[in-house]
């Protein structure tokens, strides 16, 4: 079946699904294969569940014509978005970068939802699965698509922007994450710029942040840029006014109250204003796009329990974002400051020493306590008052349930397959 014709058969769906435990009536099937499944084989269940067809690629399952038959699953997938994705001919802005790539992405879609009707990327739905379920998710009911792009190695955003075909991209920064895969910060920055390559050959219209001189070099002597800076010399002037513990922006000589924490996360916030801005947005909806949104899903949240507030950022961690937060928690004012931390994944033979790295500049602040969990970091450990090393979360757990903690500020950081956030019950 041509992609022309499956869409068709997309168009009067009710779009598309790739798990049979969340089938929903009259959608379309796509039976793909991961290391350790084949879905092909829950082909005729999915129907069973109200499916209206299934795609496959294996022969031996075609019985009716309920099956649709191609030769791969996933690139099948790939290419009806992108089919879809020309058929709609509406904006794509995508967003990519080492850190922060969520929490900008969705400040973009709540500020110029403000003035369009947007769909944005659900949760971290950036992948080669990913993306194109986004796409998919979209219909002429929709002005303009933000779209995340993630990678954890070289050539993959170069792929994802082929399917999605953006016309407008940001990238939050260069930083230490997936190490593991891009071989190294070099990696990093020539994975992450593929979406640059990717514009400039298109003629795109890159945002970038021209305080960030590591972006201006990849950008090189291409001019179809909207730039955005502390400084009115160097783009449009978005400066921070304050930063604990939210930060506050001045622009246009007038204030932005976010509900975010951290310094790290003006960039994030500068980058919403300035696209917003660029799309002619005004004043007032701008400030209400930033100041109705507030952090959600383990990110840079603030809960209160009892006695004790806490920084909850555990939804990921690299060396970049660690030391940001450690960074922000020192500014802070309290009394009593405990820090939790977590292992930092898909680092490879960075590992180690970037772990180390961590532990060594926590040192040189005067925390009241410190909780380092998981193998990486339990290999640097060592005997000190007020310093705590654990194995695993359970044993962590079992200690802090031991505990009466009251009156502290807390920051708890780590990597999502941690699941750090599963102590809160205990602090």
């Amino acid at each position: 079946m041509k992609i022309n014709q499956l869409h068709e058969l997309f168009l009067k769906s009710n779009g598309v699904s790739t798990d049979t435990r969340k089938i929903e009536t009259d959608t379309i099937f796509f039976a793909l294969k991961g290391k350790n499944f084949n879905a092909n084989s829950f082909a005729q269940k999915a129907i069973d569940l109200g499916a209206k067809y299934s795609v496959i690629d294996k022969d031996s399952l075609k019985k009716n014509d309920k099956f649709i038959l191609v030769e791969d699953v996933l690139e099948t997938l790939q290419q009806l978005a992108n089919f879809h994705r020309k058929y709609l001919k509406i904006p794509i802005l995508a967003i990519t970068g080492s850190n922060g790539k969520t929490t900008s992405k969705e400040l973009i879609n709540s500020v110029l939802s403000k003035q369009f009707r947007t769909s944005a990327t659900k949760g971290n739905l950036n992948n080669h699965i990913g993306v194109p379920l986004t796409l998919l998710k979209m219909d002429h009911s929709i002005d303009f698509g933000i779209v995340e792009l993630g990678a954890n190695h070289l050539e993959e955003i170069k792929e994802l922007c082929k399917i999605a075909e953006p016309n407008y991209g940001y990238i939050t920064n260069f930083g230490k994450a997936h190490l593991e895969g891009f071989g190294s910060i070099q990696g990093v920055i020539k994975g992450k710029s593929e979406l640059y390559d990717y514009l400039i050959s298109t003629n795109g219209l890159i945002f970038i942040n021209a305080d960030d001189s590591k972006q201006l070099k990849q950008i090189k002597d291409y001019n179809n840029i909207f730039k955005f800076s502390k400084s009115s010399s160097n783009g449009l002037e978005i400066s921070i006014k304050s930063e604990t513990p939210f930060v506050k922006i001045n622009f246009l000589g007038k204030q932005i109250q976010s509900q975010l924490i951290g310094s790290y996360n003006f960039s994030n916030i500068a980058a919403a204003i300035a696209i917003g801005c660029y799309f002619e947005l005004d004043f007032i909806k701008i400030k209400k796009g930033i100041e109705s949104y507030h952090p959600k899903n383990n990110r840079s949240q603030i809960i209160i329990k009892k006695s004790n507030k806490i920084i909850l950022d555990a939804y990921n961690a690299n060396p970049t974002s660690m030391n940001a937060a450690l960074e922000n928690f020192r500014l802070m004012k309290g009394d009593y400051k405990i820090v939790i931390l977590g292992d930092m994944f898909e680092l490879g033979d960075e590992s180690f020493n970037e772990h180390k790295a961590i532990i060594d500049s926590v040192n040189l602040s005067n925390f009241s306590a410190v909780y380092y969990v998981g193998q990486h970091f339990i290999q640097h450990k060592y005997f000190s008052e007020g310093v705590f090393f654990f194995k695993n979360i359970d044993l962590l757990q079992k200690h802090l349930q031991s505990l009466s903690i009251n009156n502290s500020l807390i920051l708890v950081k780590g990597s999502r397959g941690m699941s750090l956030e599963v102590l809160l019950q205990y602090l």
